[in-house]
């Protein structure tokens, strides 16, 4: 891997990285988001604290530090690298939010991350991963479900748009994201997966 390679997937995991729902709670009074519902440092545990405008910032600031990450590369990088340091510095920016080495590698589960990824590369990938993950969120009202259902979108769109080049990279984000909502799997299982806005969504 060349120096530039390299320079691009620390960018994007530096990036990636940034505990935005752990800092804005913090900075807003919260206390540690780690001790507030499922733990989780992502925007659907920021919304437990009670703070929509908190958990909204949180899923855009998630969303869009993976699209800075692929932007500075491509600005960085342009040319005939452009396209592999794009996709170096995504695969960056979503290991860096999921496995964050501060947070001694437990970070959030991905969802809006891979919606940040797609908007540079792909972007009417992006508007039907937007579209399918506000739609489950307005009626079915899983968090859970939503965002494993728009990440398993993320693939077979642009395999429908014929971006194969893009397939594997997404495909391997893809399982990355079912694979950090493994528990929410089996509560989903048990029936006991918690629906936004009900009793249960504060502890779960």
């Amino acid at each position: 891997m060349t120096r530039e390679m390299i320079f691009a997937l620390v960018l994007g995991y530096v990036l990636g990285s940034i505990p935005f729902g752990l800092i804005l709670t913090r900075l807003a009074g919260k206390g540690d988001i780690r001790d507030i519902g499922s733990g989780n440092i992502g925007a659907t545990n920021v919304l437990r604290t009670g703070s929509k405008p908190l958990a909204a910032a949180t899923l855009i600031l998630d969303c869009l530090k993976a699209t800075a990450a692929i932007l500075l590369a491509r600005q960085l990088f342009g040319g005939p690298f452009d396209n592999l340091a794009e996709r170096v510095a995504a695969a960056g920016a979503m290991i860096g939010h999921l496995y964050p080495v501060w947070l001694k590698f437990k970070g959030g589960k991905g969802a809006a991350t891979l919606l940040g990824v797609l908007i540079p590369l792909l972007p009417i990938a992006a508007v039907v991963y937007a579209a399918i993950w506000l739609t489950l969120l307005l009626t079915v009202r899983i968090s859970s479900v939503a965002g494993m259902t728009a990440a398993v979108s993320a693939p077979i769109s642009v395999a429908v748009l014929g971006e194969r080049t893009l397939l594997p990279m997404l495909l391997g984000f893809a399982v990355l994201v079912l694979w950090k909502h493994r528990e929410n799997i089996l509560r989903l299982r048990k029936g006991t997966e918690p629906r936004i806005g009900s009793k249960t969504s504060s502890t779960a």
